[in-house]
């Protein structure tokens, strides 16, 4: 039986059923807990999940709308995101990012940079005690301030659009010790050039920062059981995702 990638569902749920299937799939296909172009077994998710087929159907449907899967006629559905795209979205959030820091450097005030000091004083007391829920926060709100801070309307609205990526690859980067250390370096060197208003220093740390983690965590997620010949190839396409079910099963 193949390692299971998806938790089964909380009986909590199950009155929101649909949407926490899809937030299931979309979570785990985005942190690359499916291979690019896998052929995603309908009732192997249902059973690996414990639902029926029908939200996971419905869920799927929405994943094509979000570009995350793909349906080839009489083939079935396929993963249609993995480490290229999540390359291309560490890029252009280093280029928003690295130019809202920029922005935020140029127009800051004294009331943001005392907020921005708290929220990374806070940070490396998170760090020092390795409490990880709430570093994952405040990470997001230094961010976050970054942003106010730049009075930005339309660079932050373009970043919505991979909230949900961003979201995830944080969880899983402070996750561990060593990455928790380098965000801490990373984010107390933006601090010190947005607070003395070092435009320049400001977007290359931020630039540095968001590249760095973005590619620690895309080597993470999409590298970790790649063999030198898979790392070179590109995955099969049509083998079954689980439990040993025949390829052309639904």
């Amino acid at each position: 039986m193949a390692e299971a990638r998806l938790e089964a569902v909380n009986p909590l749920y199950f009155k929101n059923l649909r949407e926490h299937v899809h937030g299931l799939l979309r979570g785990a296909i985005v942190a690359g807990q499916f291979r690019p172009e896998e052929r995603l077994n309908e009732r192997g998710i249902a059973a690996e999940l414990g639902v029926s087929t029908t939200p996971v159907k419905e869920a799927l449907r929405r994943l094509e709308a979000e570009g995350l899967v793909t349906t080839q006629p009489r083939r079935g559905i396929y993963v249609a995101f993995g480490e290229a795209q999540a390359e291309e979205m560490t890029l252009a959030r280093a280029a928003l990012e690295s130019t809202i820091a920029r922005l935020a450097a140029q127009r800051i005030d004294d009331r943001a940079i005392a907020e921005l000091e708290g929220c990374a004083r806070m940070m490396a007391e998170a760090t020092a005690s390795g409490d990880v829920r709430l570093l994952i926060a405040l990470n997001t709100q230094f961010h976050q301030a970054i942003h106010a801070a730049s009075r930005c309307t339309y660079l932050v609205r373009l970043l919505e659009a991979q909230k949900l990526y961003d979201q995830l690859a944080r969880q899983a980067l402070l996750s561990d010790e060593a990455e928790r250390a380098h965000a801490l370096a990373e984010h107390g060197a933006v601090f010190a050039a947005v607070s003395r208003r070092d435009e320049d220093a400001a977007e290359q740390a931020m630039r540095a920062h968001v590249l760095r983690s973005g590619r620690s965590h895309i080597a993470r997620a999409f590298r970790r059981n790649a063999t030198p010949a898979a790392a070179a190839a590109s995955p099969v396409v049509g083998q079954t995702i689980r439990m040993g079910e025949p390829a052309n099963g639904n």
